[in-house]
C-alpha cells in the first residue's frame, strides 16, 4: 500500500505546486496589457502636412525606453529623433525630422506595462498619399518567444516557491511544533525557499531579453541588467532576494534552534520567529504587488495592502493545506500529527478563506464593474465557477472538521490502542516464525541462528537439496526481526551462494548479507510505522478528506489560470462601450467624416440566426483602411458567431473579390487592420456570416470608397 499511496501523494503535490503558481502568477489583480488607445496621427490616417511628432495615449501608465517608438519612412529609414517623452498622464510623444515626404510611415512601438509585461505594436499613416512601403514589422511582443515562456515559468515557479515557503513555515509555526523536527516538512520549506530564490535570479537575468529583443543571447547581457535595475521592477527583484537571504536565517532558526527546544522553551522562540517570519513574507508579498497591476489603475493605495494580504492568505492556505499532506503520508509514526495540530490548521484555514473571500470580492470589483459583467463576459463567467469550486472544497473542508472533531472526542486510550493491536500483532507474528523456525531445527532441514539485537533473529530453512551448512538454497527461508519482535521470511534465490560458517566465511557474502538484513529491516520499519498510521480509522479518514481537498484545489487553480488569461469584464465592456460610440458617431454625421458604416441585419435560417452586423471602415479611402465589425443578436446585445468573413468587390473595374478574414477581439467585435482598398468607386461590401455548422448567410451593400 506504500508503494502506490507514496508516488500518489508526490505527483498530486507536485501538480499542486504548478497550479498554484497558474493562481498565484494572477493573485495581483488580473487585467489586460496595456493596449493603445489613441494616436495622432491616427491609425491609416491621410494627411495633408507633415507633422512634427506623433503622439501614442495608452490605457494605462507605461515605461518607455529610448528606442520604445520608432517611426519609420517608406524605405525603412528611421525618422524620429530623441526619445519619447511623456507630456501628460498615458500619451507619450516622439519628434520627427522636418520636411517629411509623401508617403507611407510605420510607427512601431514595444513598450511595458504596469504588470511588467512588454506591450508591442505598429501601424501606418501616410502624408499627401497612401504608398507603397518596404517596412515590416510584427507585432508578436518579445514575450512570445523562448524567452518569454522561460520568463513565464520563472513567474510561476517563484510564486509556487512563496506559497511554499511561507504556508509551510507557518503551519510548523502556527500549528505543528514539533514539525520542526521532520525531515519531510523540512524538506518542503527548504524546497519551496529554493525554488522562489532560483526563480527570482532567473527573473533577473531574463528581464532585460524580456522587454526589448526577446533573444535568448541577451540574457547575459550587463548593460541590459544595468538597466532593469533601474526599473521599478527590477528594485523588486532585488528587494525579493535581500528578503530571502533574511528568509535563509529564519528557517536555519526554525528547524535548528527552535527544533532543539524542549515544548517549554519554543514558547519564548516562537512569538519572536512569527513577528520575523510574518514581517519577511509580507515584504515578500510586497515585492509583486508594488510592481505590478496593484500600484496601477482605481485605487492603488488600497489596492496594494489588499493585494498583500491575498498573498498571504493564499500561502496560509494552500502551502499549509500542502505542509499538511505531506506531514499526514510522510511523517514517522513517532512523530504523528496530533489532534490539536489540526484543530489549530482547521481554524488558520477558516481565517484565510475569510480573507480570500473579502479580498477576492474586492478584487472582483475592481475587475469587473458591474453585475451584469458575471453573465456577459467570459471572465465574470470563469468568476462564477471558481466561486462554484471554493464552495465544494469549504464543503470538503468542513467533513476534514467533522474527523478533526472525532478525534478530539476520542479518549486516549482509543486512539492508542489501534497502535497497540498493531505492535501486539507484530509480536504474534514474530513469535510464531520463531516457533516455525526452532521446529525447523529439529527436523531434517538444517539453519542457522544469528542474534541481530534485542528481539531480533535471523533463521535459514533449507529444503530437500540443502547442502550441508549451507545457509540458503532453494525453499530457504530467512527470519530478520526489528526490535519490537518483528520478523518476516525471505527467500533466497535459486543460484544465491552458499553462506559459509565458521573462520572461513568468505567476506564478501558477509557483507552482502548485512545490507541485505539492513534493507529487511529498513522495509520492515516502513510497514510498521504505516501500520501504525492507518491503525486509527479517524487518522485515516483525515487523511482521505485532506487529500480530497488538494484534488479540488488543484481543480480550482486550474480554473484559475484560465482565469488568469482572459481579459477583465470591465476591459471587455469599456471595449464594447468604446465600439459602440465609434460606430454611432459616423452613422449621425453622414460619411463625409472619411469613415464608412453599414448596418445589415442577417438570418441564417437556424437556431440563433437572427442579427445584425455593422461593418466600420476608416478613413474608406484609397490605400490602409482599418476595418472592424459588430454582431448583435436581436435583443441588440454583441454575441459572438463561429466566423465572419468579408469581401470586397468594384464591380465597374471587375476588381474583386478581395477577402478580408477579420481578428476576433471581443464578444460581438472583430477588426482587421491594413486593409487594402487599390482603386476609388463604387464598392460592393458583402459579408458572410455563420451562426453553426452548417447555417450561413451572405449580406452586402454598396459603399463609396474615396
Amino acid at each position: 500500500m506504500t508503494q502506490t499511496i507514496a508516488p500518489r501523494v508526490r505527483t498530486l503535490v507536485l501538480l499542486f505546486l504548478v497550479v498554484t503558481g497558474a493562481l498565484l502568477a494572477g493573485a495581483a489583480p488580473a487585467s489586460a496589457h496595456a493596449a493603445l488607445t489613441d494616436s495622432d496621427p491616427a491609425r491609416g490616417a491621410v494627411v495633408d502636412t507633415a507633422p512634427t511628432q506623433v503622439s501614442l495615449t495608452f490605457s494605462e501608465q507605461i515605461a518607455v525606453g529610448d528606442d520604445a517608438v520608432r517611426v519609420l519612412d517608406p524605405k525603412g529609414k528611421r525618422v524620429d529623433k530623441g526619445a519619447p517623452a511623456n507630456p501628460s498622464g498615458t500619451t507619450y510623444t516622439v519628434t520627427l525630422v522636418g520636411g517629411l515626404p509623401d508617403g507611407t510611415y510605420t510607427v512601431a512601438y514595444q513598450v511595458v506595462s504596469a504588470d511588467s509585461h512588454p506591450v508591442a505594436g505598429a501601424f501606418t499613416f501616410s502624408i499627401g498619399a497612401p504608398s507603397e512601403t518596404s517596412v515590416s514589422v510584427s507585432a508578436q511582443g518579445s514575450d512570445d518567444g523562448v524567452v518569454g515562456v522561460l520568463y513565464g515559468i520563472g513567474r510561476y515557479v517563484s510564486y509556487a516557491g512563496f506559497v511554499v515557503l511561507a504556508g509551510g513555515a507557518a503551519f510548523v509555526l502556527a500549528c505543528w511544533g514539533r514539525g520542526a523536527g521532520v525531515r519531510a516538512v523540512q524538506r518542503l520549506v527548504v524546497s519551496g525557499w529554493l525554488a522562489l530564490t532560483g526563480a527570482t535570479l532567473g527573473l533577473l537575468l531574463l528581464r532585460g531579453s524580456y522587454t526589448t529583443s526577446g533573444e535568448p543571447a541577451d540574457i547575459f547581457d550587463l548593460s541590459l541588467l544595468a538597466d532593469v535595475l533601474q526599473t521599478k521592477t527590477g528594485a523588486a527583484l532585488v528587494s525579493r532576494l535581500l528578503l530571502l537571504a533574511a528568509a535563509a536565517l529564519f528557517i536555519a532558526v526554525l528547524f535548528g534552534a527552535y527544533d532543539k527546544r524542549e515544548d517549554e522553551e519554543k514558547r519564548d522562540l516562537s512569538f519572536g520567529l512569527a513577528v520575523g517570519g510574518t514581517v519577511v513574507a509580507a515584504g515578500l508579498a510586497a515585492s509583486w504587488a508594488m510592481s505590478e497591476h496593484a500600484s496601477q489603475g482605481l485605487q492603488p493605495g488600497v489596492a496594494m495592502p489588499v493585494d498583500v494580504l491575498h498573498l498571504l492568505a493564499v500561502a496560509a492556505w494552500l502551502g499549509g493545506l500542502t505542509a499538511l499532506l505531506v506531514a499526514l503520508y510522510r511523517a514517522p509514526a513517532e512523530t504523528p500529527v496530533g489532534r490539536d495540530a489540526v484543530q489549530r490548521f482547521s481554524r488558520l484555514a477558516f481565517g484565510s478563506v475569510v480573507t480570500l473571500v473579502v479580498t477576492g470580492i474586492y478584487q472582483s470589483w475592481r475587475q469587473l464593474g458591474s453585475w451584469s459583467a458575471f453573465t456577459d463576459t467570459r471572465y465574470g463567467q470563469l468568476l462564477l465557477v471558481k466561486i462554484g469550486l471554493v464552495a465544494v472544497l469549504v464543503g470538503i473542508a468542513s467533513v476534514s472538521r467533522r474527523w478533526t472533531a472525532r478525534l478530539a472526542e476520542a479518549p486516549a486510550n482509543a486512539v492508542s490502542a489501534p497502535e497497540d493491536a498493531a505492535e501486539k500483532s507484530d509480536t504474534d507474528r514474530s513469535a510464531t516464525r520463531a516457533g516455525v523456525a526452532a521446529a525447523g531445527e529439529s527436523g531434517e532441514a538444517r539453519g542457522t541462528k544469528a542474534g541481530l539485537g534485542d528481539g531480533v533473529a535471523s533463521g535459514a530453512e533449507s529444503g530437500e537439496d540443502t547442502a550441508p551448512g549451507a545457509g540458503s538454497g532453494d525453499g530457504a527461508a530467512s527470519e530478520a526481526g526489528s526490535g519490537d519482535g518483528a520478523a518476516s521470511d525471505v527467500k533466497s534465490h535459486d543460484n544465491a551462494a552458499p553462506e559459509a560458517s565458521g573462520d572461513g566465511a568468505d567476506p564478501k557474502a558477509g557483507a552482502a548479507r548485512a545490507a541485505q538484513l539492513a534493507r529487511q529491516r529498513a522495509a520492515m520499519e516502513t510497514a510498521r510505522q504505516k501500520r501504525l498510521r492507518d491503525a486509527d480509522p479517524r487518522r485515516t479518514g483525515l487523511r482521505r478528506s485532506v487529500l480530497a481537498e488538494a484534488g479540488v484545489a488543484v481543480v480550482l487553480l486550474a480554473v484559475t489560470t484560465v482565469l488568469t488569461q482572459t481579459e477583465p469584464g470591465r476591459t471587455e465592456q469599456e471595449a464594447e462601450a468604446a465600439g459602440s460610440a465609434s460606430s454611432s458617431a459616423p452613422a449621425a454625421t453622414g460619411q463625409g467624416t472619411g469613415a464608412v458604416t453599414l448596418t445589415m441585419p442577417f438570418d441564417t435560417g437556424g437556431e440563433n440566426g437572427k442579427g445584425v452586423v455593422s461593418i466600420d471602415l476608416e478613413p474608406a479611402r484609397v490605400g490602409d483602411n482599418a476595418m472592424h465589425v459588430y454582431v448583435d443578436g436581436p435583443d441588440g446585445r454583441p454575441v459572438d458567431i463561429p466566423e465572419v468573413k468579408v469581401a470586397f468587390t468594384l464591380s465597374a473595374k471587375d476588381l474583386g473579390p478581395l477577402p478580408v478574414v477579420p481578428d476576433h477581439i471581443t464578444t460581438g467585435h472583430w477588426s482587421a487592420s491594413g486593409v487594402q482598398l487599390p482603386m476609388t468607386g463604387d464598392w460592393t461590401i458583402e459579408v458572410t456570416v455563420r451562426t453553426s455548422d452548417i447555417d450561413q448567410v451572405t449580406v452586402s451593400k454598396n459603399a463609396k470608397i474615396g
